[in-house]
């Protein structure tokens, strides 16, 4: 499997790269939760959205221990892997983080893993609501015309 490499901006990703990156619950909610920002947004922020989603609970309920396990693991692994592959842009001195060229390549993917997260939790309640009628709202619809 080819590795990850600095400088994949504004380059086709690969299949394997693509999976790699998406294999990962956590990594797949940071995106979620980057979604419809357009500026820098505080990787804390990220990681205390994510950690609600991970619990089924709002952010402001999870306990530290949670959330520290979400912003150690995604400053040590998972944010490094998407800088590397140009799908987020990662300013180490300030810790903020904001989506970059290749998560277009992405977005596609993330559409599609979205439909296995339960009907009933706080992401997909996240994701109902989102601008332009929810991701998971607009892949209801699609479904329905394929099917028709």
């Amino acid at each position: 499997m080819e590795g990850l490499t600095k400088n994949q901006e504004g380059t086709d990703l690969s299949a394997n790269t693509i999976l790699e990156l998406l294999a990962n619950r956590r990594r797949r909610y940071l995106l979620y939760a980057l979604r419809g920002h357009e500026d820098p947004i505080e990787l804390s922020r990220i990681a205390e959205q994510v950690a609600g989603w991970e619990h089924d609970c709002p952010p402001e309920d999870v306990a530290k221990k949670q959330y520290k396990s979400v912003y150690v693991s995604s400053v040590q692994c998972h944010v490094p892997k998407l800088d590397d592959a140009g799908v987020v842009d990662h300013d180490e001195s300030n810790h903020t983080v904001v989506l970059d060229d290749n998560f277009e390549q992405l977005e596609p993917y993330l559409r599609l893993v979205v439909k296995d997260e339960p009907e009933n939790s706080t992401l997909n309640t996240a994701l109902q609501s989102e601008p332009g009628d929810g991701l998971i709202t607009q892949i209801r619809e699609n479904v329905a015309k394929l099917k028709h």
